[in-house]
């Protein structure tokens, strides 16, 4: 299938200590597809934060190739590959960075000044994507004046404005209550019906339900890939 958006082949990546090598991935081969809905799980120091950083193009592979959208980024020029990552990924991390003192809408749309956009299309762009996360209502808010859940739907739509080919989420919920978790979880699940790509790296098990797909993690390499099955999900079987 050629609409892998993610194409990794025996990726590799070691820190250097001194002159030792410790060796972190040892061999990661994944294929993501458009529109998939991807958990990545695994125990602390099984490499799940150190390929998390890889496909956000944080960080480059010491061996193996990386094909994002049909770019080999494995050996991009750091310079390149922000600019790769401004385009094609939209991050959402556990700490929500938004800028205190401007409203929802002003923090979403700063991505695009980055890109260049004019005033009128960066605010037009900001609101769809605050619709897209059930906030348009509270558009000219600032941080202070919304919930912890409210906040954290802020920073996915900030990171849905350019339009990007992957969500990667960090521990999205890691801030959150229980409650709140369910409410971003939630967009989550509809930001991928309307046609995204989402990854997300978690360590618990109920918010990895919500994926449709779970990769897990252990010592640098994949332990087990698995889709749910439509039974799982729709609780039929055959």
């Amino acid at each position: 299938m050629s609409d892998a958006i993610i194409k990794l082949e025996g990726i590799e990546k070691s820190y250097f200590m001194g002159n030792q090598a410790i060796p972190v991935l040892k061999g990661i081969s994944l294929d993501i597809f458009k529109n998939e809905y991807v958990a990545l799980m695994g125990p602390s120091g099984s490499g799940k934060s150190t390929l998390m950083n890889i496909l956000g193009c944080l960080d480059s592979p010491t061996g193996g190739r990386y094909i994002l959208n049909g770019k080999d980024v494995s050996k991009m020029a750091d310079d390149d590959l922000a600019g790769v990552r401004n385009v094609e990924i939209g991050f959402v991390f556990q700490q929500f960075n938004l800028l205190p003192r401007l409203t929802a809408v002003e923090n979403v749309a700063l991505p695009l000044i980055y890109a260049g956009i004019n005033k009128k299309e960066r605010t037009e762009r900001a609101m769809e994507a605050l619709k897209k996360v059930d906030l348009a209502e509270r558009s000219h808010h600032k941080s202070n004046e919304l919930s912890g859940g409210q906040i954290q739907r802020v920073a996915i739509a900030r990171a849905l404005v350019n339009n990007p080919s992957l969500l990667l989420a960090d521990e999205p919920t890691g801030n959150l209550d229980s409650k709140t978790s369910v409410e971003v979880m939630r967009i989550f699940g509809k930001i991928q019906e309307a046609g995204n790509t989402v990854v997300l790296v978690t360590h618990e098990e109920d918010i990895a339900g919500y994926a449709h797909r779970i990769v897990r993690l252990r010592d640098g390499l994949i332990e087990s890939d698995r889709v749910k099955s439509e039974d799982m999900v729709t609780h039929h079987s055959h």
